[in-house]
């Protein structure tokens, strides 16, 4: 089970996009994620007429090492680190560690 996954609304910890909020777009391996609308670079793309793709400058999310950012936690309005607990009913579940409130439910 991952700390970071799909979907989770993140907070950048530091970097150029230090502060930024955004929500992971995908899990790349273990250590790297894209988050929407950080870390955008700019990119030189040729047109390909056989998928219809117009040439151009385009902006495009780049991976962020795990360890750079955080989970958002809404209680504690900023970034929180993650652990695991199991539930009454064995299911195994992320936790914040500064209040202890579940994650996933």
């Amino acid at each position: 089970m991952r700390k970071i996954r799909k979907g989770d609304d993140v907070i950048v910890r530091s970097g150029k996009d230090k502060g930024k909020r955004g929500t992971v777009l995908r899990v790349v391996d273990d250590e790297h994620v894209i988050v929407e609308n950080v870390n955008l670079v700019k990119k030189h793309q040729k047109p390909n007429p056989q998928r219809g793709e117009p040439g151009g400058i385009i902006s495009k999310e780049m991976p962020l090492h795990i360890s750079n950012i955080g989970l958002y936690n809404p209680v504690k309005g900023g970034a929180d680190r993650v652990g695991f607990k199991f539930l009454e009913d064995g299911r195994k579940v992320r936790v914040f560690k500064s209040n202890g409130e579940v994650v996933d439910v």
